[in-house]
């Protein structure tokens, strides 16, 4: 049965008697400080701390980690993301597009590219780098198999022109092509595609 207006009334006006008649337990109000959260506690001074308490000694037998110097990685991109550097504490790592070497599902190099080559080579001689990992890689259209081809061509073309640039300097080259493997960026765009078909050279930093 639905309530009458009086009856609303009334049972208001009973509901308002309960809250008011409820005891208070929790804190009186004079004691919360309205700047901070509900269950903050608010000290006055520091708590005191035990030099000698065993829990901030190490064990028996214990002895700390030796120092190390943590891998920092810093990225910069040109503006087009048409070419990457990454340096680490060890490697230095140029990414290039593919669009910016070679013509659409083609291995071979554009003219313009010798000069992008060229560059990385000097920084190899100035990094006195014995050893050279060139990796060519895809987005994911097509078959893995061509992939694996495309990716392998373009690696070794790379390597052909970085071993011209760098003209009688002593360097031992690992060349490898991987498909669709290690993409970097979403290949369900083709922003993201663009940026998987790419060559990486990676060399050692000078030590």
């Amino acid at each position: 049965m639905p309530l009458t207006p009086r009856a609303t009334s009334v049972t208001l006006t009973a509901l308002a008697a309960l809250v008011f008649m409820t005891p208070l337990t929790a804190a009186h109000a004079d004691d919360a400080d309205p700047s901070e959260p509900p269950g903050s506690v608010t000290t006055s001074q520091p708590p005191e701390v035990d030099a000698n308490s065993p829990g901030l000694k190490l064990a028996d037998g214990a002895t700390l980690a030796a120092a190390r110097v943590l891998d920092i990685k810093s990225v910069v991109e040109d503006l087009g993301g048409e070419e990457r550097r990454e340096d680490t504490n060890e490697d230095v790592t140029f990414a290039l597009q593919a669009e910016v070497l070679f013509p659409k599902n083609s291995s071979k190099l554009n003219p313009e590219a010798r000069a992008r080559i060229a560059t990385i080579a000097d920084e190899i001689k100035s990094q006195k780098a014995t050893n050279v990992r060139v990796f060519g890689f895809t987005d994911n259209l097509g078959s893995y198999a061509h992939g694996v081809t495309l990716s392998k061509g373009r690696a070794e073309a790379v390597h052909e022109q970085l071993a011209a640039a760098l003209g009688e300097v002593d360097v031992t080259f690992v060349v490898r092509g991987y498909s669709e493997d290690y993409p970097i960026a979403d290949n369900t765009s083709e922003q993201g595609r663009r940026k998987n078909r790419r060559v990486e050279v990676t060399f050692p930093k000078e030590a």
